[in-house]
């Protein structure tokens, strides 16, 4: 057997020593990989973390603001229902004194005993949101909340032009037309004589307007108006 030549045998031990390095070599790299991965999937956690708070925070807000408007259509639903109150005073107030000339006059003295009685209307439309408009008016509960914490108060207007006059009446040199609906027994003629000159048995019904309106809890407020009718 012939002798390995010295150069060959040097070669070849470097060459394996090469590649021993070579195998080696990736070994010394092979957890920085890991290591980097360690930290991506901590900021993705981080990221989850701070969207999933921030959709806790926003489920929450959205639940408050859901009980705060279910609340407030409570309380515009409860003073929507006093403003009956404020309606039947009116109209208690004008069946009480109809058939007379206590209707002629105003009654809208400030305080807590008036009645809230215009006997003309004005010919604008008052802003019913201002508080101011409601100095004279009637109050129910003489101005003291009922169980439900709303306070009411009426006005009662009289659709005539002038004030503290009666209904066709000359007042200051001028014709108190108001708005009226003429008699029933007098439009079908039954048990008259419409042969006579005037065949009516009794006078128009004057028409009247009640506007009520109601504070309650947080600031809820409901107005409301119909309008009635009497001789």
């Amino acid at each position: 057997m012939n002798p390995r030549p010295l150069h060959q045998h040097t070669l070849h031990t470097q060459h394996r020593q090469n590649t021993q390095r070579s195998q080696r070599a990736p070994s010394m790299h092979r957890h920085a990989p890991a290591r980097r991965q360690r930290g991506t999937m901590l900021v993705i956690s981080l990221i989850v973390l701070v969207a999933m708070t921030l959709a806790g925070v926003a489920m929450m807000r959205s639940v408050d603001t859901s009980a705060i408007v279910a609340g407030n259509i409570a309380f515009k639903q409860s003073s929507l229902n006093a403003a009956d109150s404020g309606i039947q005073a009116g109209f208690t107030c004008l069946t009480a004194n109809s058939g007379g000339a206590t209707l002629y006059n105003d009654n809208n003295a400030v305080g807590v005993s008036s009645i809230g009685y215009f006997s003309s209307a004005p010919t604008t439309e008052p802003d019913w949101t201002d508080t101011n408009n409601w100095t004279n008016a009637g109050n129910i509960n003489a101005g003291v909340a009922d169980a439900g914490g709303n306070v009411v108060q009426y006005v009662i207007q009289r659709l005539c032009p002038i004030a503290n006059c009666a209904p066709s009446a000359l007042c200051n040199g001028n014709t108190n037309v108001c708005g009226t609906t003429p008699d029933t027994t007098a439009i079908s003629g039954e048990g008259t004589d419409q042969s006579s000159t005037n065949f009516f048995t009794r006078p128009p019904a004057t028409h009247y307007r009640v506007t009520a309106r109601v504070v309650g809890p947080r600031q809820s407020t409901a107005l409301v108006q119909t309008l009635l009718r009497t001789q």
